[in-house]
């Protein structure tokens, strides 16, 4: 999350001591250690409160989830390869018709000419 060094911390240390103080410090602290727990709660109970409400289907769902780039990774590209070979079931470029034959309709083929295309 935070990307922050202990030379960082030392130094916020530092300054902290000198902005207010020795005797007004501890007490900064344990304020600023209450704050971050409440948020924490308050974060949680939210959580907890949308789960709830979504329900039993959607127990599982995460933010990460949520996020675009997992989302076309889960979804999309997951399911090109489909038999298991390792190669990616990819239509093949270019004119779609030539790739991808017409369905069937009631187990008649639509006629085909070969001159049209």
């Amino acid at each position: 999350m935070m990307d922050i060094g202990s030379g960082e911390v030392l130094g916020l240390a530092v300054v902290a001591l000198l902005v207010l103080g020795p005797d007004k410090l501890p007490k900064f602290a344990s304020d600023a250690a209450r704050f971050v727990r409440q948020f924490r709660e308050m974060a949680n109970k939210a959580k907890d409160e949308v789960r709830a409400e979504l329900g039993p289907e959607l127990q599982d769902i995460s933010l990460a989830d949520l996020n675009p780039r997992t989302l076309v990774r889960k979804h999309i590209l997951d399911d090109l390869d489909l038999d298991g070979d390792g190669i990616a079931d990819r239509p093949a470029r270019g004119n779609g018709a030539a790739a991808i034959p017409p369905a069937p309709v009631d187990g008649v083929p639509p006629p085909y000419d070969a001159d049209a295309t």
